[in-house]
């Protein structure tokens, strides 16, 4: 029954109108379920979990995984024996595979690997439902009657915009659903983020879209398309994903396609883990996800305060068990009720712990910058509609600007400039060299555009 996509519907909007006691019954409950079923059918965790008691429903006595420790024993991880490393990276390989099921069973999703490993992940359809369940609850609450009208009148059209080569998630479900049949495949289209965008824009005009959903960096791109009147979208709403974006550039969305914007907050080892409220704050779906604040010892950060990163549990995925997972991302909890009403646990998200730069200083007191440091500075200066920070020497940054239609890119570039020398001083950090690019900001294989790349 729980499998039952009708039925998980129903008991996602039944737990939120129940409340938060409700949401953390059930969180509860599918956590010792999760466990148990992990510790009976995977090699791996039955290893990992022998010392542990026969129920465990708080994820605090479980000992923390990660993307390395699970890809290195793959073949013991999966409750489904035959699954193997092989065997997935094998049909990885053939990128015409993509959205076909796996063993005649599962969705296989890969990730391109920013932080220096590629993961291969095995999705089971319980969680691919639970994912669809969730997104239905949230654009419910989301959308008024008249919201849906007009959506109804572009025939609930979705643009994904996505990387189409490969098997990365966004693609590899989208091609899921097309393969499939049925209606939800004819109401969704796949664009690539890989398109240049004036060709990206004229798809999308023709195809007008209802809603607007995929990685933020190409759709401040396209937002300043809108802006230019080179797109002409009037969609009911817009959903970057994939990438942290700041509260003007969120707001910078909304003026331009003149409709709301929820941000989603999301990874590929948990697809449906938060979406964002109206006030800009990510509401964790904690009925199927646990997420955790922790310090650099896996301790709890109180609310109120980043964490060095956070641990998820997803609760629906069951062929491949997600079980304190460190994601590497610093996130902070809110310590009181959000005025969006929401049950759910709300935090906000500073960006990925592995993208702050550390600056030496010869005093023994690195000096480390995180990215969202870097994004309100570009925020201020006029004309940067896309920006990538690496550091390429322990005190050289290399800048790469895309500039806004008929800016100066050489004025764009001293103001970014006289921002960034200006962070710097005030960091103590005068010795580092910047550098500016005559290339454009680099996308991952996956479509993401990093602001920020640490030295490697």
């Amino acid at each position: 029954m729980t499998d039952n996509s009708l039925w998980l519907d129903h008991d996602v909007r039944r737990a939120r109108k129940q409340g938060a006691d409700a949401v953390a019954r059930r969180q509860r409950a599918r956590l010792a379920r999760t466990v148990a079923h992990a510790r009976s059918a995977s090699p791996y965790y039955r290893d990992l979990y022998r010392h542990l008691p026969d129920r465990v429903d708080t994820p605090q006595p479980l000992p923390v995984t990660g993307k390395q420790e699970l890809t290195d024993h793959f073949d013991d991880w999966a409750t489904d024996r035959a699954i193997t490393a092989d065997k997935v990276r094998a049909f990885t390989d053939d990128p015409d595979r993509a959205g076909r099921r796996f063993l005649g069973r599962y969705l296989v999703a890969t990730t391109s690997g920013t932080s220096g490993r590629r993961g291969m992940f095995v999705l089971d359809d319980r969680c691919l439902h639970v994912g669809s369940a969730v997104l239905s609850a949230a654009l419910t609450s989301w959308l008024s009657p008249r919201d849906l009208a007009r959506a109804a009148l572009r025939r609930a059209r979705f643009a994904q915009l996505v990387a189409t080569e490969g098997h990365y998630v966004g693609y590899a479900s989208y091609s899921r659903t097309r393969r499939e049949g049925g209606l939800r495949g004819k109401l969704v289209r796949a664009f690539s983020v890989h398109e240049p965008t004036p060709r990206l824009a004229a798809e999308l005009d023709a195809y007008r879209p209802a809603f607007v959903i995929g990685y933020a960096g190409t759709i401040m791109l396209l937002t300043a398309e809108q802006e230019a009147g080179r797109l002409h979208l009037d969609p009911v709403l817009v959903q970057p994903a994939g990438e942290t974006l700041t509260t003007a550039d969120t707001d910078r969305v909304a003026r331009a396609f003149r409709a709301p914007v929820h941000m989603a907050y999301s990874a590929t080892e948990c697809i449906y883990l938060s979406y964002a409220c109206a006030h800009g704050w990510y509401h964790v779906n904690a009925d199927w996800a646990v997420l955790e604040p922790v310090d650099a010892d896996h301790q709890p950060t109180p609310p109120g305060e980043f964490s060095h990163t956070v641990l998820i549990t997803n609760l629906a995925n069951r062929v491949q068990p997600i079980i304190r997972y460190d994601l590497g991302d610093s996130v902070m909890a809110r310590p009181d009720p959000c005025p969006c009403g929401s049950p759910l646990p709300a935090i906000r998200v500073q960006g990925r712990s592995g993208d702050i730069l550390t600056f030496p200083t010869g005093r023994g007191d690195d000096v480390r910058l995180a990215p969202l440091a870097f994004s309100t500075l570009f925020d201020r200066v006029p004309g940067v509609e896309l920006f990538q920070v690496e550091q390429t020497t322990p005190t050289t940054l290399r800048v790469r600007l895309a500039t806004a239609p008929g800016a100066d890119p050489d004025t764009v570039w001293r103001a970014s400039h006289d921002e960034l020398t200006r962070l710097l001083a005030d960091h103590h950090l005068d010795d580092v060299t910047v550098e500016r690019a005559e290339e454009p900001p680099h996308q991952t294989p996956g479509g993401k555009y990093r602001t920020v790349v640490p030295l490697r």
